[in-house]
């Protein structure tokens, strides 16, 4: 399942990332997305993880926590239209 995170503190990186959600099951991936020019933080992220089970566990428990002093908001990631 592909999980969409927001309100990242700007700090975050990939890695913290994947140890949050690491804590709740397996993690394919974790992406900080970056601006192409400066490399800064946009303050959102993708974490991909292959059972839906765990991923939806993760989304329960992580979802409005803190995190590198920030509120994140997790969410099951929606398709690009």
């Amino acid at each position: 399942m592909n999980i969409f995170v927001a309100k990242l503190n700007f700090s975050t990186q990939s890695a913290d990332l994947q140890e949050a959600f690491e804590a709740y099951g397996t993690v394919d991936s974790a992406k900080v997305i970056t601006d192409q020019f400066s490399g800064k933080s946009k303050g959102f992220a993708f974490v991909e993880m292959p059972n839906d089970d765990e991923a939806l566990n993760a989304i329960e428990a992580l979802d409005n926590s803190n995190l590198d002093g920030n509120t994140i908001v997790v969410k099951k990631a929606e398709p690009r239209e």
